[in-house]
């Protein structure tokens, strides 16, 4: 007997939006039977574009009419926790974009929000379905570098974010909330818990408003340190983005990360070079490749997760962790302290 295919609606058809679109709609075994925004002509034309029935301008009239087995939230941060906390009363599982929240406060709300409903919440945190990260991951795991003490993320780049998305420049909170999400995941994916964190920022271009560059010390609970840095101003040739550069020692090896894709791994046996270039999706191009594949990984694990064939990576309650550690980052910044995240609490706004 063939699979019903599931049934999903997307809610947000900005910049990032045709990528979740191309993906969904190139998928075995999934429907997307609507698309929803606050500007009509931008639901209709995505509509029309994807070949997808039905165009919403209110979240709630469209999960009335079409009944979704899955929610796909790709909007901005502000609307979150109306939208997950609607969106899991109406589907079992709902899939929200990073940032997950702006406040533990509201984060905290949106996973009960989800517990109550019985609900898979889902933290579209695409970095760690990256293929040079899941092949990483890999390799961790295999115990090929054996007891981790080492780590650093690096996504340092000049590339004009402000073009398709200007309301960067206009956050007071930029990089950490941004791309910083993204590598506090990855720290915590490869190397666990964090007991220590100390963080600096830079507001480096003129026009932006918050902080373009910041980076971080962490300690994780099995010893070992990360580091995580990210700029928005750095002067490179080629330019790198919108690659993330990554080194990870162990006391039997190393594994470099380097920005062409390709990985080197260092073992007492010598060093062995392996190609972790993503594919070119037929709808993608060079250089944004890397994201797009890694949509396409992850979203096709949204629908094993709505399937029942596979827990969420990143629930949203583990999301919260990586969120606690955002949120701390700008503490630490502001204080010039290192924080302990055991004793770390959120400081009503």
């Amino acid at each position: 007997m063939v699979a019903k295919p599931l049934r999903g609606v997307l809610i947000g058809c900005g910049f990032f939006s045709d990528n979740h679109l191309n993906a969904w709609t190139r998928m075995d075994g999934v429907s997307l039977t609507g698309v929803c925004d606050l500007d009509a002509a931008k639901a209709r034309s995505a509509a029309a574009r994807f070949g997808i029935a039905g165009s919403y301008t209110e979240a709630a009239a469209m999960l009335d009419a079409e009944q979704p087995d899955f929610v796909d939230i790709a909007t901005t941060v502000s609307s979150h926790r109306t939208l997950v906390e609607l969106a899991c009363a109406h589907a079992k599982t709902v899939i929200c974009q990073k940032p997950f929240a702006e406040t533990m406060a509201d984060g905290t709300a949106m996973v009960a929000a989800a517990e109550r409903a019985g609900a898979n919440l889902i933290v579209h945190e695409n970095f760690r379905w990256q293929r040079a990260f899941t092949a990483m991951k890999a390799l961790v795991d295999e115990g090929r570098l054996g007891r981790i003490h080492f780590g650093r993320f690096s996504f340092r780049h000049g590339y004009d974010n402000y073009v398709n998305q200007p309301y960067l420049a206009e956050i007071e909170r930029f990089t950490i909330m941004d791309v910083g999400l993204h590598l506090f995941d990855l720290a915590r994916h490869f190397f666990g818990e964090v007991e220590t964190l100390a963080c600096t920022i830079q507001r480096l271009n003129p026009i932006v408003r918050g902080e373009d560059a910041f980076t971080t010390l962490m300690r994780h609970e099995g010893g070992a340190t990360s580091v995580c840095d990210c700029s928005f101003y750095s002067k490179r040739d080629p330019d790198p983005f919108p690659q993330t550069v990554a080194e990870i020692e162990g006391d039997k090896g190393s594994l470099i990360l380097h920005q062409d894709y390709t990985l080197t791994l260092h073992t007492s046996g010598g060093a062995q070079t392996i190609d972790a270039a993503p594919a070119v999706p037929e709808w993608g191009a060079a250089p944004w490749h890397g994201v797009q594949d890694s949509v396409i990984r992850f979203q096709a694990h949204a629908a094993e997760v709505a399937r029942g064939g596979a827990q969420p990576q990143p629930s949203g309650a583990d999301n919260l962790k990586t969120l606690a550690l955002a949120l701390a980052a700008y503490d630490a910044a502001e204080a010039g302290t290192t924080i302990r995240m055991a004793d770390w609490r959120e400081t009503p706004s």
